[in-house]
């Protein structure tokens, strides 16, 4: 951004700076203006970003420049001046435009990323909804006449539901990557689906990545991967139908 020397800028100063910043400068830069905070310069870039391009970084060559190369104020001040406000604007905008590339760039990942996560986290929701009715049932008097047959429709459910988590899972696991790739990036992980195509992804559980793929998961985790929450959510399900079975005597009706 400019210093506090901008305010002394006049506007034919800043006429020579951006005709020596031109062949510089990021070919999509459209208009620069007044911040609206007041403080330095706002970049519009058009066409926007799409983050497949290369990274923008600064060119080599404007170290090079002539017009831009450093010159004391004892030699020149005006010059000196001049080159420096120079200087602080190309990185001020090299700086924007790496911040609108790399959230465009996490964007366009995730898009690249994201195939049937909606369609599994809705069948998953089906299928957890699913069992949850069947172990439900399990507690009802209408259950105590057909306990065999109950516990074996919570099975089935069980399996489904675990199945359905571990499909999600192999989505989440990329989009856990894209993420992690991302890191830096100003979007946080909703901003960056909403973005994407998909605000549903608030209610997604997105572990770390490095949570997929490992056989153990420590009590202590609270955000595993969605599979290992299911089975915690089986055992304590089937502990609970050992118990009963150890306390009333009898193992099925």
């Amino acid at each position: 951004m400019f210093d506090s020397t901008y305010t002394s800028t006049s506007p034919e100063e800043i006429r020579v700076i951006f005709d020596r910043l031109h062949p510089y400068l990021p070919p999509n830069l459209k208009k620069v203006e007044p911040h609206p905070s007041g403080f330095g310069l706002s970049f519009t870039f058009t066409p926007p970003f799409t983050g497949r391009e290369e990274e923008p970084f600064k060119p080599v060559a404007a170290y090079d420049d002539p017009r831009l190369s450093y010159v004391s104020q004892t030699e020149n001040e005006a010059e000196h001046l001049l080159r420096r406000q120079a200087g602080l604007v190309l990185d001020d905008v090299y700086q924007r435009a790496r911040e609108q590339w790399r959230d465009a760039a996490y964007i366009s990942d995730l898009r690249a990323a994201i195939h049937e996560a909606p369609a599994l986290w809705k069948t998953y929701q089906h299928e957890l909804k699913a069992l949850g009715s069947a172990y439900d049932y399990l507690r009802t008097p209408e259950a105590a006449r057909e306990w065999a047959p109950a516990v074996s429709r919570l099975i089935d459910a069980q399996d489904r539901t675990r199945t359905a988590a571990t499909a999600f899972d192999r989505e989440a696991a990329e989009i856990a990557r894209v993420h992690e790739r991302h890191l830096y990036a100003d979007l946080g992980h909703t901003a960056a689906l909403t973005a994407a195509g998909y605000p549903e992804a608030a209610e997604w559980p997105i572990a770390e990545a490095d949570s997929y793929g490992q056989s153990h998961y420590s009590d202590w985790d609270t955000h595993p991967p969605l599979a290992e929450q299911i089975r915690r959510l089986i055992e304590q399900q089937d502990t609970h139908l050992a118990k009963i079975r150890r306390l009333s005597g009898t193992n099925t009706n």
